[in-house]
């Protein structure tokens, strides 16, 4: 199937910003790897190596890289090392291809699925009551009603902060304050959805992973509650990582799978940061769909993971 892209010339101006540092200090790094030499041998893939895993792609996800373009290297008996830029496009985009990550237009709800419910997970600091008001206001967009739960209820900042980004954006917050449970705030954001008859559900969740066995019977209890409504629910469960934290977003990406089903990924911070290529290693390691990156602080800065246009960014010179 081929996908169009869903780009405009803004968004990719964005994107293309966006991953600028990272891009910078990946094409230092490869430019330093081929320097001098004429052919891609034994050495250059050793230090092309070196600049993959530098570059937070991660240890696995770059042997996979090595092991593809070593294969052409051998099928094709002779490449230029100029031409080493466009054979690791190709590799990477490849990659990304097999890996769940599909070109989609994430803001729109699947037929006949309303409301569609969008369950949040992450630790805190990742950007992910941030995204969640990117991502109501995205919808908004499209013309569909949105309706916000505060199930963050441990940290008062997090259902203030949603409660502002719900009045900014115009879509209405279910809070029943902090210190309350969670579960019954996801109940009654449900319920006001279907009595409403809302297009969207998006409910914020505590991501407290140091008590991994609270954090799966807290998300248990909130599936059981919302099914009470809707027997599929929750449709989505996004895990919101910080790119910027390169590896360690990797770790946390490894300990919510364990504790919870996640179905998607949004990777935020990629602005101001020189390890995007942790996005390449999130997608091979984990096999989950990247929806969402956050390429900058504006609310419109929540972009759709197009891979090829990821791609693109990321080598354009």
């Amino acid at each position: 199937m081929v996908f169009k892209s869903l780009f405009s010339k803004k968004q990719k101006e964005t994107l293309d910003k966006g991953l600028e540092k990272t891009k910078e200090s990946f094409f230092t790094k490869l430019g330093k790897a081929v320097a001098g030499k004429s052919t891609v041998d034994d050495e250059v893939l050793d230090n092309l190596e070196e600049v993959l895993i530098t570059s937070d792609v991660g240890v696995e996800t770059t042997v996979k890289i090595i092991n593809r373009i070593e294969a052409r290297v051998a099928r094709d008996k002779y490449l230029n090392a100029e031409e080493l830029d466009r054979i690791l496009k190709e590799e990477i985009t490849a990659l990304l291809s097999e890996n769940n990550t599909d070109n989609f237009d994430g803001f729109e709800v699947p037929e006949g699925l309303k409301p569609y419910v969008i369950l949040v997970v992450g630790v805190n600091g990742v950007g992910k009551t941030t995204t969640i008001g990117k991502l109501a206001l995205r919808f908004k967009e499209r013309g569909l009603s949105v309706i916000l739960g505060a199930a963050d209820t441990f940290r008062a900042a997090a259902v203030d902060q949603l409660k502002i980004l719900g009045e900014r954006v115009g879509v209405p917050v279910v809070s029943h304050g902090m210190n309350t449970d969670p579960a019954s705030v996801a109940f009654d954001t449900v319920k006001q959805a279907v009595e409403t008859k809302s297009d969207v559900v998006i409910i914020d969740t505590a991501g407290r992973l140091h008590t991994k066995v609270n954090l799966m019977n807290e998300l248990s209890k909130i599936r059981r509650v919302i099914q009470k409504f809707i027997e599929e629910a929750p449709h989505d469960v996004l895990l919101i990582l910080d790119g910027s934290t390169g590896q360690n977003a990797v770790i946390q990406a490894r300990e919510f799978t364990k504790a919870t089903e996640v179905t998607s990924i949004a990777v935020t911070k990629l602005d101001g940061t020189a390890k995007g290529g942790v996005v390449i290693g999130i997608s091979d390691e984990f096999k989950i769909p990247v929806k969402y990156i956050g390429v900058g602080e504006k609310m419109e800065d929540l972009q759709v993971f197009d891979k090829t246009e990821f791609v693109d960014s990321l080598f354009k010179k």
